[in-house]
């Protein structure tokens, strides 16, 4: 029989974290779920662990896969496997509050004009200890799509359940992005469908020291999900927002590869981002520091950096 919700999650190693995130899954107050457990070439120990759990629970699927690195194209055969009228996620490294689908797939069932839902969430360290001064979600509701570029609101992965047919129409992950493809398959729901935003912190997130995403990594992913993006949007406004995150993005990105000793590669980002970037003056800032790291002496890039700093918006 068809399972109301098929749960992906996908998975490399990290054992310690993959158990509370399962167990998590095991405590949801809502019973209809399948569990595939999309396993990236992990070793033995977590292997062993995953086949033993699917011996005991009927509710899990075991789908092994070679390794490939590649988080996008590991969520994409778990979907490939699901069966089920909704899809959610859950990272290895997250946990699922107890009321966490129940929730969701009420207020979805509740709302025939929403075909996906994303939830509040908590920062939390690697024992599961709320982080101090950590931000607030901010929730958005509906056609929310400008809101989340302008980074008013914030979707985590592991929150978000979407119908299995809305998914199919939006499309799969995009699997030429390691780092950011879940922020750009977000911002296709939010272009084709109004959100069910659940303003409740039903997800805890993990910040630690196992993640293994560098900075240029992530800055080059952010650009290219911003590049992808502003292709499906269609409105002035939406089009005016992702100019600038674009800009900001670029920027960024080449100082983090001037940083990185990449100075061929920071003063073709910048060359190849005025077009959409010379009317920002954040970006001609960045810019600046980003060509003086991979051209200039110390003490002009020291200069630099006190005048983007100095013009840096201040907190209220």
């Amino acid at each position: 029989m068809r399972p109301a919700v098929s749960i992906i999650v996908p998975i490399f190693n990290r054992l310690h974290f993959l158990r509370q995130a399962v167990d998590s899954v095991f405590a949801q107050t809502f019973p209809d779920w399948e569990l595939i457990l999309a396993d990236d070439g992990s070793d033995d120990e977590t292997v062993a662990y995953m086949h033993q759990l699917q011996q005991q629970q009927p509710r899990v699927r075991l789908l092994r896969l070679p390794h490939c690195g590649n988080v996008s194209a590991v969520r994409n055969a778990g979907l490939r496997e699901a069966s089920g009228e909704y899809i959610a996620f859950l990272d290895t490294d997250d946990v699922w509050v107890p009321t966490k689908l129940q929730t969701q797939i009420t207020s979805l069932r509740a709302s025939c004009d929403r075909k996906w839902s994303y939830t509040g969430f908590r920062l939390v360290d690697a024992s599961l200890n709320p982080l101090p001064r950590a931000p607030q979600f901010s929730a958005a509701d509906g056609w929310i799509i400008d809101a989340l570029m302008n980074a008013q609101t914030t979707i985590v992965q592991s929150s978000v359940v979407v119908r299995r047919d809305f998914f199919d129409e939006v499309g799969p992950y995009d699997e030429s992005m390691r780092w950011c493809s879940d922020y750009e398959l977000a911002a296709r729901f939010a272009l084709r469908g109004a959100a069910d935003c659940i303003d409740q912190p039903l997800v805890m997130i993990r910040r630690h020291t196992e993640h293994c995403c560098d900075d240029v990594s992530a800055c080059h992913d952010v650009v290219l999900a911003l590049k992808r993006i502003r292709r499906y949007a269609t409105g002035a406004h939406t089009q005016a927002i992702l100019r600038k995150r674009l800009a900001i993005a670029s920027a960024f990105l080449a100082r983090s590869q001037a940083v990185r000793g990449s100075k061929l590669s920071a003063l073709a980002t910048v060359l190849g981002s005025p077009h959409y970037s010379w009317r920002y003056s954040q970006w001609w800032l960045t810019a600046a520091e980003a060509t003086a790291r991979a051209l200039a002496p110390t003490s002009v890039q020291n200069v630099l950096r006190r005048a983007r700093h100095a013009l840096r918006p201040r907190q209220s």
